[in-house]
């Protein structure tokens, strides 16, 4: 397969910020600037237009384009790209105070007031009439630009609306979903208990805060409509630049694992998948090293949802962010760090949230290239025109790829299944983070792993592991195994199979749906551990491993026991098992193990696929992009504040500073 080069236009890598120039039309000489100093910083690439809405348009039917072409002419007169937005992220007021059904209604049934931003209703055809206008004035204005790079479309989709427009077409998906029979919703969610059977589909309404909140299908299928009349509103923007300009790209910027939507459906529908990543560095819970490593693991979600090709990383803050909790400065070198990273996973641009900060409003004081201040020569202009540099001399890294052999199951509909559980404990599930560990794990054995749904293709990887996989999509079990039997290595964990895609449990033992034969056994019990619970388990080996959490009991068919509980009533019963299943094997955690203990499973699992593996020195990270040749460039990233010396994976000596990057 050959590259897909995302940006052929710029010669290394894209190096770009968001773009505010309607808030200075009143300052040309801070415009001219901006020009000045972006090219001392090595900027390829700005984000332009992306609430600037009340400017294109102050007062409804009253356009103002001109300044758009102006400022896109001087950017590309100076070597810069524009990637454009759509400015459906913020209303002006104007469209609120005339067409008040284009704003949200809450779960609380109130509609919102005129302010901050993403509060639109998705249905609305007012709101989509609205912004198609106002997108189509934006092509007639700059679509046939040639410094027109990509589309952006809207800004950080989030948000659910109950107005009665949204209850309607929720409605009419429930009846599209269960055939318009609405006996099959009731068996599908169970709706006998409490006696809260429906008789027609008009009855069901969303989850209000003051309504139903006792079906588990109920609260996940709203969580899938949102999703679907989210991508749906998204498509009737992509369709309109499809149409008028179809060479020009188009994606939306995510936002790590946010928990209202599902990005995986709305990514079918953009061309480039991107996303906003700010960590919460230096904090105070947890050591730098792991949240860098968090930081790898939101990567490898993106990158993952379109393999084939690299992802961009679209805003991030080269300082500070606003709305931390604390607000903590970068430490010198950790931007460029942090930009290394994200090449080293997949993505091909390092982008900025913003160029120049804003006077005033809620991020005045949000991090940016450009402070107050106004000059070159601030620490943080310094460090993002280092990484320009180094930007611009990777050109043999565009388009390359990360090529797991490892892959970790996630779907947001299990997280959003699991939070709404009435089972366990709501302090302790932490679907995601249990991911992120594991994650953690492969990536200090030198293994970067892709992030997939539970039902996608496997074909391409030698080791799965699927933790938490309480819920089973039709089809994953059938996926698992055909995996397992073709010679994959396969780790499940405790909660695995215990409803289907509408919640409701299985019958016969839970892993469900076939899965009991393919690990072999059936898990009857699972134990909440309170933090002052202690128990453990041995290994045949002898060693021992700590539980905490989380504890299933087993009954074990023809699956061989590799270890034990230590204590409690289920003790001398299993807690790891292992099955041959066709060529490959299945294995079953049922309990939450300590980490170390994980990776020596997980060390077995590799061994045994012969998948090479190299474990790193303590404070190193290390990832790898191929192109299509099999030729490689590889990152190793010094993700503590100590200078280390240590043998790189070839056997070469290799000292790098704190927060050093280098790129063989």
């Amino acid at each position: 397969m050959s590259k897909k080069i995302l940006f052929p236009q710029i010669k290394g890598l894209l190096h770009g910020s968001d773009y505010n120039p309607d808030q200075w039309l009143d300052r040309p000489d801070i415009l001219e600037k901006d020009i000045e100093l972006m090219k001392k910083a090595k900027m390829t690439s700005m984000s332009v237009g992306i609430f600037a809405w009340a400017a294109y348009e102050p007062s409804e039917g009253e356009f103002h384009m001109d300044w758009l072409k102006n400022i896109m002419d001087k950017l590309y007169e100076n070597g810069i790209y524009t990637i454009l937005a759509t400015p459906s992220g913020a209303r002006p007021a104007w469209l609120d105070e005339k067409y008040p059904e284009c704003m949200r209604v809450n779960a609380d049934d109130h509609r919102a007031h005129h302010g901050f931003r993403h509060n639109h209703c998705m249905s609305s055809p007012k709101f989509r009439e609205k912004t198609g206008i106002i997108i189509n004035k934006i092509i007639d204005t700059v679509g046939d630009h040639p410094g027109l790079a990509m589309w952006h479309i809207s800004n950080e989709f989030g948000g659910e609306c109950f107005c009665p427009l949204c209850k309607k077409k929720f409605q009419d998906y429930l009846a599209d979903k269960f055939d318009h029979d609405i006996n099959k919703l009731n068996k599908a969610w169970w709706t006998s208990f409490w006696s809260h059977t429906y008789n027609d589909f008009s009855q069901i309404e969303p989850p209000y805060a003051n309504g139903e909140f006792s079906i588990m299908g109920l609260n996940l299928e709203w969580k899938r409509f949102t999703t679907w009349n989210t991508t749906d509103y998204m498509k009737s923007e992509i369709e309109i630049l499809k149409r008028r300009t179809p060479n020009i790209p188009v994606t939306t910027n995510f936002m790590q694992l946010f928990p209202g939507l599902d990005y995986r459906v709305m990514a079918k529908e953009l061309d480039v998948i991107s996303w906003d990543s700010y960590p919460f560095f230096h904090n105070n819970y947890e050591t730098f090293a792991d949240t860098m490593a968090r930081s790898s693991f939101d990567h490898a979600v993106m990158r993952s949802m379109k393999k084939d090709q690299p992802y961009m990383l679209m805003e991030s803050a080269p300082g500070l962010a606003n709305w931390h909790r604390y607000n903590k400065l970068k430490r010198p070198g950790v931007h460029k760090l942090f930009s290394a990273q994200a090449i080293g996973c997949g993505s091909d641009t390092v982008q900025y949230f913003q160029w120049r900060k804003s006077r005033g409003a809620f991020e005045q004081f949000h991090g940016a290239v450009v402070d107050h201040l106004g000059t070159d020569d601030t620490r943080i202009f310094k460090e993002v025109a280092k990484v320009g540099e180094m930007l611009d001399n990777l050109s043999k890294v565009k388009g390359t790829l990360v090529k797991p052999k490892a892959a970790l199951l996630f779907d947001w509909d299990n997280m959003w299944a699991i939070e709404n559980m009435r089972g366990l404990s709501d302090e302790t599930k932490n679907y995601p983070q249990t991911c992120a560990d594991i994650y953690h794990e492969f990536l200090k054995l030198g293994i970067d792993m892709n992030v997939v749904a539970s039902d996608d293709n496997l074909d391409d990887y030698n080791v799965v592991v699927a933790p938490m996989l309480y819920m089973l999509r039709p089809g994953t079990a059938d996926n698992l195994k055909k995996f397992v039997k073709r010679g994959g290595q396969l780790l499940a964990t405790y909660l695995t199979g215990y409803v289907d895609d509408n919640t409701l449990c299985f019958l016969g033992g839970f892993p469900g749906n076939g899965l009991s034969e393919l690990f072999g056994l059936i898990s009857e019990e699972i134990d909440t551990l309170y933090d002052c619970d202690i128990n453990s388990a041995t290994f045949t080996n002898g060693n021992k491993a700590k539980i905490h959490d989380y504890a299933e009991i087993l009954r074990v068919s023809d699956a061989d026991v590799i270890a034990r509980y230590d204590s409690d009533f289920y003790a001398g019963t299993p807690v790891v098992t292992r099955k041959t299943y066709g060529d490959g094997k299945s294995y079953y955690v049922a309990a939450r193990l300590d980490m170390n203990t994980m990776s020596e499973l997980f060390k077995t699992m590799l061994e045994e696929t012969e998948t090479p593996y190299y474990v790193l020195p303590d404070g190193i990270e290390y990832h790898k992009r191929e192109d299509e040749n099999g030729d490689t460039i590889e990152f190793y990233l010094n993700v503590t504040d100590k200078e280390l010396s240590f043998s790189t994976i070839s056997g070469d000596k290799l000292t790098l500073e704190p927060y050093g990057v280098k790129i063989f």
